[in-house]
């Protein structure tokens, strides 16, 4: 997997353009459902990564993405839980993320916000 490019809004990931985030669990490509993290949008003023969404723990490290500005939120819980399943959380903003998973991509997984 590589991803050719990233924009404000969008992502290529293997020739293939995304205009929503993206959740990348053990190599395939998928779009973020939010629906569960949806109820907690006006205690963070935009929708945060929750629990309750599909993460895709089985992995040794999950990136999230934040967004071109890193303005998505991460609920505390996330960080609970990836302690819990022993995953090393690494939270930074998008293009830093890509970095991330070009430079270590074995056993890593990420969640990827396309826009803020």
């Amino acid at each position: 997997m590589h991803i050719d490019g990233f924009t404000f809004g969008s992502i290529r990931i293997d020739g293939v353009d995304y205009e929503h985030d993206v959740v990348i669990a053990r190599g395939r490509v998928r779009r973020r459902r939010k629906k569960a993290s949806k109820p907690f949008r006006d205690a963070f003023g935009h929708t945060p990564l929750s629990v309750g969404e599909d993460i895709p723990w089985d992995c040794r490290r999950l990136v999230v993405g934040t967004g071109a500005s890193g303005a998505l939120p991460v609920m505390d819980e996330v960080a609970a839980e990836a302690a819990r399943r022993e995953v090393t959380l690494v939270t930074v903003p998008t293009r830093e993320a890509i970095r991330v998973l070009d430079a270590e991509p074995a056993d890593t997984n990420a969640i990827l916000h396309v826009t803020c």
